[in-house]
């Protein structure tokens, strides 16, 4: 009987490379948006700008009003769903991914039940779905009248758990390009004009994680998700499945045909915004942020916009807008060289005449502390 073999190792620069593969961001590719933010099973959306930048590094030719054409005509949406967090899916996935994500909704419900002494869940998702159903609230408003009916509840827990309880999404204008917008809610039901599908089995949402993070463990889906339990369901699919070890014994997961790049292929220069998921979809992020780099692209409750320099976290940047002058202030965590900072220069001018209407650019490199400071 032949002996088992144990499954091959895969290296961090393999990873770094089959991950920015799957993620549009080794080469810019002629996708539409919508196709894109599919693939990508989502964008992370807790700032109404990101998204479109993260397009914008993705995708060749890209322009902001596809996007924002497409949340005005309902084809995508910005709801709460991974991680429950605001992200941009389409309408359809939206309406297939809430039942999945929908019990850690529910356990986050749990941080605001000191604040709801008395009041009837079921009927504050009754309630709290006419009013949004009726117009678009946004959430002082949605508290305001839930105080008529709990007028000893705590305010804020209140409308947190109206959001919690139900599946509500971010009306335009919020979200498009170039124009502002309060938050204002209503059912993602009422706003599609059809009804959530039936819970799925999560196995194709397993599948689509691997097509567009794997190589992964079961705990790098589980943190992206925000989920638990994930176990059976890669162990279900296992015999559908390939599988190898980190270079920490790690068991990884991935899709029998998905690409897997040599370690050895070039990675340009991308500016990702804050909070792209390519930086959030591992609970080992060391194949993206060097382990001397963690944290290194926030501080405290600030986040900043990411540089990859030959696949990896190197920097953090912002745009400014004086007049007609946006800047690209871009600091680095070690010195580039010269050959690294014309390439990553010839980026960043790229981005500003996509992603900014200003006449002229400047970009300006400063040491490495807070932007802040």
């Amino acid at each position: 009987m032949a002996a088992k073999r144990s499954p091959a190792a895969l290296s961090s620069r393999a990873l770094n490379r089959a991950t920015l593969e799957r993620q549009l961001l080794l080469r810019r590719t002629a996708l539409p948006a919508k196709d894109a933010v599919t693939r990508l099973v989502g964008l992370q959306a807790q700032n109404p700008r990101p998204p479109y930048f993260q397009l914008h590094a993705r995708l060749e030719g890209f322009d902001p009003a596809e996007l924002s054409a497409l949340m005005e005509s309902r084809e995508v949406v910005r709801i709460v769903t991974l991680r429950s967090t605001i992200h941009t899916h389409t309408a359809q996935d939206a309406l297939t991914l809430l039942p999945l994500v929908q019990p850690a909704r529910e356990r986050e419900l749990k941080v605001f039940r000191s604040g709801l002494t008395g009041v009837d869940p079921d009927l504050l998702a009754d309630l709290s779905r006419k009013l949004v159903e009726e117009r678009p609230r946004t959430m002082k408003e949605l508290r305001e009248e839930l105080l008529v009916h709990w007028p000893d509840a705590e305010p804020r827990s209140l409308s947190n758990a109206a959001r919690c309880l139900l599946p509500l999404v971010q009306v335009t204008p919020r979200g498009l390009w170039g124009r502002g917008g309060q938050v204002a809610l209503t059912t993602v039901e009422h706003w599609l004009g059809r009804p959530a599908e039936p819970a799925p089995a999560p196995d194709g949402m397993v599948l689509r994680y691997l097509g567009a993070f794997g190589p992964a463990s079961v705990k790098d889906m589980q943190r992206w998700a925000g989920l638990t339990r994930l176990r059976e369901v890669f162990e279900r699919l296992r015999p559908r499945l390939a599988t190898f070890r980190d270079e920490h014994g790690a068991e990884l997961f991935d899709l029998p045909d998905a690409p897997r790049p040599d370690p050895g292929t070039p990675a340009p220069p991308r500016f990702l915004p804050e909070f792209d998921n390519v930086l959030l979809g591992h609970e080992d992020r060391t194949r993206i942020i060097p382990a001397a780099y963690r944290n290194r692209n926030g501080v405290g409750n600030q986040v900043y916009g990411s540089l990859l320099y030959d696949g990896y976290l190197t920097g953090i940047w912002r745009v400014d807008r004086v007049d007609d002058t946006a800047t690209l202030t871009l600091q680095t965590f070690a010195d580039p060289g010269r050959a690294a900072r014309e390439e990553t220069e010839k980026e960043a001018v790229r981005m500003l005449e996509a992603m900014s209407d200003a006449s002229a650019y400047d970009i300006r490199y400063a040491p490495f502390v807070d932007f802040g400071d």
